[in-house]
């Protein structure tokens, strides 16, 4: 499997969660108006996205999905729209810039939503549109689209499924038994201070990727999964019947940007998710949950899924020992992944990229 010729200007499908996700494909975005500039005046900033000749997908995780107050509302759809069309709020790092919280305050007031669940009233206007889209009988990656095309994110941004398929984790419960949470009322309202004993996808066996998210990935020049959560974000689109075979059946390598930093999370709480599936909190142990194509024992369902997998500087070491073992058949590269700035994350996503286009061990 080879990348695109460094000449050419490579398509890129990017698997990827809210935040984190974001980020890291703004970086990308960078990376690519700088090394494949639509013009020859150079990559124009002052539009996201725009100036690069490259073509990004960003396939989004809709586990977080939810019906609240009888709108839909999409978490990690928003946040990587938001972000890349410059409308997000930096220092919450979610949601929009500028927000008030008046229309939130009176649906507590009468007891309707969740009161530690916080909506925007700019956000609001979002999830009344797609919800009012939806109830006309569009599909969600339609009203995405839609909704994408006032923000111009850059990307086609794709839904990982049409279909309702949320994530819902299952707790101990106090008479000894267990019970089930919506993913978001474990992460935000208990901060998943509440020990998981496994993530499920309500009728995940019924769901069906998203018209273009199959096509994206066997097309591209280039497969990424960001440095988003390795099971409720990744994992969850993964989950949605096809999309894992689709990555390993691509003509494009597949390579993975490690979202654990020697032994910490960078961001969230990926540890809690990890202990519920039995994996060690570890760049190693994340590399070897998603596997080497071609090769079986993958934590996944199913053969192995990468190619290349990028890990922080310090993690070198015990990476280059494990590719004899955990990451055998999986190319690894070593780097610092810390990214506080756009041209920090442009250049990781640069090395994921030459990452890609070696060859496999």
């Amino acid at each position: 499997m080879s990348a695109a010729p460094r000449s050419a200007a490579p398509r890129v499908t990017v698997l990827a969660g809210g935040v984190g996700g974001s980020r890291f494909v703004r970086g990308l975005l960078h990376q690519l108006r700088t090394e494949w500039p639509a013009a020859a005046g150079g990559p124009e900033e002052s539009m996201p996205g725009s100036g690069t000749a490259a073509s990004v997908t960003v396939i989004a995780n809709t586990g977080d999905d939810l019906w609240l107050a009888g709108l839909r509302v999409c978490p990690d759809l928003d946040s990587i729209m938001y972000a890349l069309g410059g409308a997000n709020d930096e220092e919450r790092g979610w949601g929009r810039r500028g927000e008030s919280e008046r229309v939130s305050a009176e649906l507590t007031a009468y007891g309707v939503g969740w009161p530690w669940f916080t909506l925007g009233d700019l956000d609001l206007g979002t999830h009344i549109a797609r919800s009012s889209w939806l109830r006309e009988g569009l599909p969600l990656s339609e009203a995405t689209a839609r909704l994408c095309a006032r923000w111009n994110p850059g990307v086609a941004l794709l839904p990982a499924t049409d279909d309702e398929a949320e994530t819902l984790v299952t707790v101990a419960d106090e008479a000894g038994g267990t019970r089930q949470l919506h993913f978001e009322e474990w992460w935000v309202r208990h901060r998943a201070a509440l020990p998981a004993l496994a993530f499920t996808q309500h009728n995940v066996e019924r769901a069906r990727p998203a018209p273009g998210v199959l096509e994206a990935i066997a097309e591209a020049d280039v497969v990424l999964f960001a440095p988003s959560n390795p099971v409720v974000s990744v994992g969850t689109i993964l989950g949605i019947p096809g999309i894992a075979d689709a990555v390993r059946q691509t003509a494009a390598p597949v390579v993975g940007i490690s979202p654990i930093i020697g032994g910490a999370v960078v961001r969230g709480m990926a540890d809690a998710c990890l202990s519920a599936i039995g994996v060690e909190t570890s760049a190693v142990a994340v590399g070897a949950h998603y596997g080497a194509r071609g090769l079986p024992g993958a934590g996944l369902p199913g053969a192995g899924l990468l190619d290349g997998w990028l890990v922080d500087s310090a993690d070198a070491a015990v990476a280059a020992s494990a590719a004899t073992g955990p990451l055998a058949g999986i190319r690894t590269l070593a780097r610092p992944l810390w990214f506080h700035t756009v041209e920090e994350t442009a250049a990781i996503a640069a090395d994921a990229l030459a990452l890609a286009a070696r060859p496999r061990p």
